[in-house]
């Protein structure tokens, strides 16, 4: 039998993150109280307080390992409700650096859906818990602390305009980039955390369409990537109820338009014309929705040589990456595992420990995603001599895995959070990434690869040809 730690839980948040840090806490608290301030909708729907999640989502395969993990079948019951899956490469056209990875079975299986699918469905198992109550409509407004400010006791919310004070063991902030943590520890007295910023600017659009049948063939998903001649990217997922959701990005304030004409012309500019010829004539099914995104922040609570007991950070309220990669619900995911792991030794962790414990989730993902961001040159920021190492490695292993299925299945469990990104380096993988630098590399297409290179994209790319008469 789970040991018992406390009687009462406080989340911060009904995001995914506060959500799966709740499942964790029920193991170990009496009760467990998520204090959201959006009212939650009745069913499958947008929240106000998650406005990225009209644009195109990604849940890697390591965070369906957890979820599956910390919800018994939960992948079964999304796809019963029209989820999809696929394998992470089989399934998925890679466009990256300028080439288009080698397809072949990963063993990194993926969940490709809507956020508010996911998210409803992960909040319909965590109401399901007995020790759980979501209380939405809530805000929390401040942190109660007892005498000598060094345990947080209780906190403040504020519903229907009446105040109230909830008493707590344990509050945890799951609130997002807009977490108020750091303005309470200074209203305690305590020293502010220090924040590493990435400026990058991302402005995304995002529609919805109805494609043409065969239109991606067998694939569920398109990542086109931007290079540093053509920083433009987009993605075209497969989605329930027959749909697909495009997003396109630009950086640093080139933001693509919502029309639908703007939005094809865009698209028709990315570094390869696979999304653009997949939706030129796909069914227009919204009006498109627009998002900025201004940088990637990571808050080193684990730096902070005072911090208050009863209190931890969780989820993008510690670092919040660029959302172009995809890894935000899986990084959460990542760090309540490592919270119910250390909460498996029978005691809440004092805040030193778990915030070391959680800058050790955070850092792979954080170096991945402003590693990537600072190939850009136009990106402000340090560029140290790891950074531009991997900055010159990854374009030639991109273009060794478009001949090189194994190097190609690499990436993807690397990217999919699967792999530590060291194996990437392992001496046999560096040999064929430098074998390959002296061979040319053929353009493809669905049949293959062809010689030469064609003057029609369309010639180049995956999808079956529409009539563009």
């Amino acid at each position: 039998m789970t040991a018992m730690i406390g009687d009462h839980a406080v989340v911060l948040g009904g995001s995914m993150a506060g959500l799966l840090a709740a499942r964790v806490l029920s193991e170990h608290y009496a009760q467990v109280t998520v204090v959201e301030r959006d009212l939650l909708p009745a069913a499958c729907g947008h929240r106000r307080g998650v406005p990225q999640s009209r644009h195109v989502h990604g849940l890697l395969p390591r965070g369906r390992e957890v979820l599956d993990e910390l919800f018994s079948g939960l992948t079964a019951g999304l796809t019963a409700a029209g989820a999809l899956t696929g394998d992470s490469l089989a399934h998925v056209r890679w466009l990256v650096s300028g080439h288009r990875l080698a397809q072949i079975t990963s063993g990194a299986d993926g969940l490709f859906l809507s956020r508010p699918l996911l998210e409803d469905h992960v909040r319909a198992r965590v109401r399901d818990i007995p020790a759980v109550t979501i209380r939405d409509g809530c805000a929390a407004v401040g942190l109660v602390a007892a005498p000598g400010q060094c345990q947080i006791t209780g906190v403040q919310i504020l519903r229907a305009g009446a105040a109230h004070t909830l008493a707590e063991d344990l509050v945890i902030d799951a609130t997002g980039r807009g977490s108020r943590t750091p303005a309470w520890l200074a209203q305690l007295g305590y020293p502010p955390p220090h924040r590493d910023t990435v400026t990058v600017g991302v402005r995304y659009a995002s529609r919805m369409f109805r494609l043409r049948e065969g239109a991606l063939g067998h694939d569920r998903l398109i990542i086109t990537g931007g290079t540093a001649a053509h920083p433009r990217g987009g993605a075209l997922t497969a989605i329930e109820g027959g749909r697909h959701h495009v997003s396109l990005a630009g950086m640093l304030g080139d933001t693509p338009p919502t029309d639908l004409p703007g939005f094809l012309r865009f698209a028709e500019t990315l570094p390869f014309p696979d999304i653009y010829y997949a939706i030129i004539d796909a069914e227009p099914l919204d009006d498109g929705v627009a998002f900025g995104y201004p940088a990637s922040v990571r808050i080193r609570y684990e730096r902070l040589h005072r911090f208050p007991a009863g209190l931890l950070v969780i989820g993008d309220a510690v670092c919040a990456l660029n959302p172009v990669y995809g890894q935000g619900m899986t990084v959460a995911a990542m760090q309540a595992m490592a919270l119910r792991r250390m909460l498996a030794t029978g005691a809440a962790p004092a805040a030193s420990r778990y915030f070391r414990h959680i800058a050790k989730v955070i850092t792979v993902p954080w170096d991945i995603a402003v590693g990537s961001d600072l190939a850009n040159p136009a990106v402000a920021g340090r560029r140290t001599a790891k950074i531009r190492l991997v900055n010159t490695y990854l374009p030639r292993l991109h273009a060794a895995a478009a001949d090189d299925p194994a190097l190609a299945r690499a990436f993807v469990r690397v990217s999919g959070l699967i792999d530590r990104p060291e194996s990437l380096l392992r001496p046999d993988r560096v040999a064929l990434v430098l074998a390959a630098r002296w061979r040319p590399h053929p353009a493809v297409t669905a049949d293959g690869p062809v010689s030469g290179v064609a003057s029609d994209p369309l010639a180049r790319c995956g999808a079956e040809q529409p009539d563009r008469r």
